[in-house]
């Protein structure tokens, strides 16, 4: 369990904090607005309303308590170069910050952000890359060549052992899991035999993948 502080409280931080709470850790949201801190109050035991830009304000919160702090101001650029520069200056630990653009990236980590986020990007690229392929169901993107996906399996692949197949000499991917409906089977033995409505989790090249899914 972690201490997290949510700064922002527009629609990916109330989606952003609602999750970290529901797995378990303590969270902390402050917005400026009293009327979002009002309707957030039932969901979340710490709902703040405070002007994070000042700084008195971030101190009295305790900012260097918290394991994580997120800053998830959506239009107001500034303010999130401000509130992240005091919560650096006032010791928190670990800061993530939002940003819409590269440029904004660069002054957030200047100022001291541990770590940046784009959602609006990275949302983007991953339905870009899902709706490319016709039997990409969905992806984790690891590095610039390789990512994880979820794909059918291929219809020679029906009633074969895994032993058999030698996936990784063929298609230049792993498979990681099979996943049946809502059934996760993470490392499958070799001797696992595949059924028609099986999908495959494998990593590898998006190239390769591609190719691979292709033949489903």
């Amino acid at each position: 369990m972690k201490s997290i502080l949510v700064i922002g409280m527009g629609r990916f931080g109330i989606h952003l904090a609602t999750k970290m709470q529901q797995l378990g850790n303590d969270v902390m949201v402050v917005d400026e607005h009293d009327n979002i801190i009002e309707e957030l109050a039932g969901t979340f035991t710490d709902a703040v309303v405070g002007d994070c830009t000042n700084e008195a304000v971030l101190r009295s919160l305790g900012v260097n308590n918290f394991d994580i702090c997120f800053v998830t101001i959506g239009q107001n650029f500034q303010s999130s170069l401000v509130i992240t520069s005091y919560l650096k200056k006032l010791g928190a630990r670990f800061v993530v910050a939002k940003a819409r653009q590269e440029i904004q990236a660069e002054l957030l980590y200047t100022i001291g952000a541990n770590e940046v986020i784009y959602p609006e990007r990275d949302l983007a690229e991953k339905l870009a890359i899902r709706y490319n392929a016709d039997n990409v169901f969905d992806y984790i993107q690891l590095t610039d060549q390789y990512a994880i996906y979820e794909i059918p399996v291929l219809p020679a692949f029906v009633g074969q052992a895994i032993r058999d197949l030698n996936v990784r000499q063929k298609y230049k991917v792993n498979i990681i899991a099979i996943k049946n409906g809502s059934q996760l089977n993470p490392s499958p033995e070799a001797e696992y035999r595949f059924r028609a409505d099986d999908h495959l989790v494998v990593i590898g090249k998006s190239a390769d993948v591609f190719r691979m899914a292709g033949k489903a």
